[in-house]
């Protein structure tokens, strides 16, 4: 073999190596593209709670005056937290909010216990989509040789949103 062709074959494997690092790497991007739009909808999802929840404590109050309903949602207005915690928070301060269903018969209050359940059933949704496109991202990291991609672009697994709701890589966000 003469010296212009040993330098044709390194440049084609170049080539072939560049392409597959490329395309895998579009893969991986187009991973935490889904990731990122699903965190995005979640966090409106839960400001669309919070909001809600801070909504029915002036009707909490209007109707329980001696009442100091739901603490939580106040020391939230100065928390920054992951959506994950933030999550985990507003479920406390729904099962709070159940407590007065019985007790509260006003519309707008009514009307609050709907869109909070319309919420929920938003919510999970987006939990499925979000713990899928993470298997995919997870799955892709794991598997060779998308694996030596990930650990050149540092890329790290992303953990579910399970029941403890925590995300270890989530933006944090203030209200």
């Amino acid at each position: 073999m003469d010296t212009l062709t040993i330098i044709c074959i390194i440049i084609a494997i170049i080539c072939l190596l560049s392409i597959g690092f490329v395309s895998i790497y579009n893969r991986f991007q187009e991973n935490l593209i889904r990731i990122n739009e699903v965190e995005s909808d979640i966090d409106n999802v839960l400001r669309k709670r919070f909001d809600l929840l801070n909504k029915s404590i002036s009707v909490i109050k209007k109707e329980l005056p001696d009442e100091n309903p739901m603490p939580i949602i106040e020391d939230l207005h100065s928390k920054k937290m992951s959506n994950f915690d933030l999550d985990r928070s507003l479920y406390q301060a729904i099962n709070e909010f159940d407590s007065y269903k019985s007790r509260i018969k006003d519309d707008e209050f009514q009307k609050i216990d709907g869109v909070l359940k319309e919420t929920e059933a938003e919510l999970l949704a987006y939990r499925k989509y979000y713990n899928d496109v993470t298997t995919d991202y997870n799955r892709l990291r794991h598997k060779f040789p998308s694996n030596l991609v990930a650990m050149i672009c540092g890329y790290k697994d992303r953990n579910y949103y399970d029941n403890k709701n925590i995300l270890k890589n989530s933006d944090n966000l203030k209200l």
